[in-house]
């Protein structure tokens, strides 16, 4: 029978993972499907999910990271203490139906791509992390273990963070390491872009865009007119899919 696999998000359009998955079925030979369920809400998508034979896992992304939690059995220590999940992996009930197992890729996939990204010795470099939302807790968790210092900076002010108003090129030459984790510069609005004061930004900069569709996001590009390294998504993409492969086959938490 079909294992069918598959991402839960809203909107879908932007995201590559429905072609990364069926490109390694064939490779290795399985009869397998990665389909994209595009639902605004949580309970609507599981209602339909639940309902597929032989289903195997999923993937969550935006905007659903945070709310599918209260939907699952069980959270891997890592999927906990950072407070999304990126990957479900389910288990058959005897009685029928699935119980849901949540997981976190993201930091795994984010944290192999920035190392290629920074100095081998990073250490003094600070970061911004641009956004609040799901992907950006899966970013905190990653530079913590790494022992990189970080602020998150948002639109609306929060304790212990910044506005983009607040952020000058002051601010930007006391941390190095920019991290956008918005869809701002995601396709199809790829003119998007988070509202930085660019003239702050030089060749000591690092910039890691969470977006990767486009490949070279507006925020990337203006980073690079400017002399910083940068780093897109794709990357992160491949690492975090590769993560969520062994949890779904081999019953792995990602660590």
């Amino acid at each position: 029978m079909t294992q069918t696999f598959g991402l839960l998000g809203h909107p879908l359009g932007h995201s590559f993972s429905a072609s990364y998955f069926t490109e390694k079925f064939a490779k290795l030979g399985l009869d397998a499907v990665y389909r994209n369920f595009d639902f605004a809400e949580v309970p609507e998508a599981l209602a339909h999910i639940l309902s597929i034979e032989n289903l195997k896992g999923f993937n969550v992304t935006i905007p659903h990271k945070q709310a599918i939690i209260p939907h699952l059995a069980t959270l891997s220590p890592e999927a906990r203490e950072i407070g999304a999940v990126n990957v479900v992996k389910t288990v058959p009930r005897p009685e029928g139906g699935y119980e849901l197992h949540g997981h976190n890729s993201d930091w795994i996939g984010f944290t192999q791509s920035l190392l290629t990204l920074l100095p081998e010795d990073f250490s003094g470099i600070s970061a911004l992390i641009l956004g609040t939302g799901g992907a950006s807790r899966a970013i905190a968790y990653s530079l913590r273990r790494l022992s990189i210092p970080f602020l998150f900076v948002s639109r609306q002010k929060k304790e212990g963070g910044l506005t983009y108003e607040e952020l000058t090129p002051e601010v930007l030459d006391a941390h190095h390491l920019l991290v956008n984790c918005t869809p701002l510069g995601m396709h199809p609005h790829v003119e998007g872009c988070p509202p930085l004061p660019w003239e702050g930004i030089g060749k000591g900069h690092f910039l890691y865009d969470l977006v990767y569709n486009p490949l070279i996001t507006r925020f990337l590009q203006e980073g690079a007119s400017r002399g910083a390294k940068t780093l897109g998504g794709l990357a992160m993409l491949h690492g975090q899919a590769e993560v969520a492969w062994q949890i779904w086959n081999e019953g792995l938490d990602g660590r």
